[in-house]
């Protein structure tokens, strides 16, 4: 009797000991015909670190500091000595009364009246990370106000005129660049599309020349590393203007002769439409401070001539003008007026 009793105790503890723990989930059972599970799926792997600058390279950006704005002017001086170039190439067309006779080529139109002498561009970042450019013109005009990136790129904002110059003096390449390597700005000097659907383009008479060169990386100051950049473009476009569509009971306008050609030529020029053509044409040099992100020096020479009534489609001012750019310091936002307290007035 005690041996059975010592024995069912000892079953009893040994049960006890295998009962699984309370609370405890057992996982369901796949049923049968289903797909089976399914692999985990990998992490995505780190996004790949920027290339790092090769030692012979430089990478050209506009370091700007909140709240420090950088500022400068640009001064357009029109050189009315500077000989005139051909504006595009034209067939020549022979005169009505001479015949054979080849037309003189038309003299270079004058200078754009009203174009500004001066222009200011001042650069920040605001809080946000973003940088704004503002560019103002001399003689009291508004301000126009545009967003660019790291390397002067403008993204969004300013007129044909305007965006242009702020391209030529502020746009630096996106990639590292070695001495000797070129790169194109965003520029359009011309746009021959301006002239509408009545302009018929001359074949073999169009030219684009775009390129920036990196021509040296030299030390400088405090460890400061100089890059010289040149500048070498050129647009250049001609052809035939259509005369417009006549509308009944209207008299079509009489085609004038460009200012500067001889009275005697056809002024209509082939098949009645007049010729128009344009050339642009910017070289420069700067000096770029690699490290500080900042222009030393920076000149150039804008020269822009038009034959024929071509003046929608120029994206410079006509004429041969200097250009030199300079820092200067930052104007300074207006500050709020103080809100005026009510004088105390004695009481009657």
């Amino acid at each position: 009797m005690k041996r059975s009793l010592c024995g069912l105790l000892v079953a009893l503890a040994f049960t006890a000991c295998k009962q699984e723990e309370p609370g405890k989930i057992e996982p369901l059972q796949r049923p049968a015909g289903a797909p089976a599970t399914p692999p985990p799926t990998e992490a995505p792997e780190p996004a790949a670190a920027a290339p790092a600058v090769p030692k012979d390279a430089v990478l050209l950006r506009w370091n700007l500091v909140q709240g420090t704005p950088v500022a400068y002017r640009l001064s357009l001086t029109l050189d009315r000595g500077a000989p005139a170039f051909e504006s595009a190439p034209a067939e020549p067309r022979a005169d009505k009364k001479k015949k054979g006779a080849r037309a003189s080529p038309a003299a270079p139109a004058a200078a754009a009246p009203g174009v500004p002498g001066e222009y200011t561009f001042v650069l920040d970042l605001d809080r946000a990370g973003e940088r704004h450019l503002r560019l103002t013109p001399s003689g009291g005009a508004a301000p126009e106000d545009a967003t660019v990136s790291d390397r002067g790129f403008i993204i969004d904002g300013l007129p044909v005129l305007e965006r242009n110059l702020a391209t030529l003096v502020l746009e630096l390449p996106r990639d590292p660049v070695r001495p000797g390597e070129t790169w194109s700005l965003a520029t359009a000097l011309l746009v021959p599309d301006a002239l509408g659907t009545q302009f018929r383009r001359a074949t073999g008479g169009a030219e684009r020349r775009n390129r920036v060169k990196l021509v040296s990386v030299t030390p400088g100051d405090n460890g400061e590393q100089v890059a010289t950049l040149e500048y070498d473009l050129l647009e250049q476009f001609g052809g035939i203007l259509a005369p417009a569509r006549a509308i009944p009971g209207k008299r079509p306008p009489v085609p004038t002769a460009p200012e500067g050609a001889d009275s005697d030529d056809d002024a209509s020029g082939p098949a009645g439409g007049a010729e128009l053509g344009a050339t642009v044409k910017v070289t420069g040099r700067g000096e770029f401070l690699v490290k500080a992100g900042q222009w030393r020096s920076w000149e150039g020479t804008l020269a822009t001539s038009m034959k024929g009534p071509a003046q929608p489609a120029m994206g410079l001012p006509v004429g041969t003008y200097q250009a030199r750019l300079a820092p200067v310091s930052a104007p300074q936002a207006p500050a709020a007026p103080a809100p005026a307290t009510p004088s105390a007035t004695p009481a009657p």
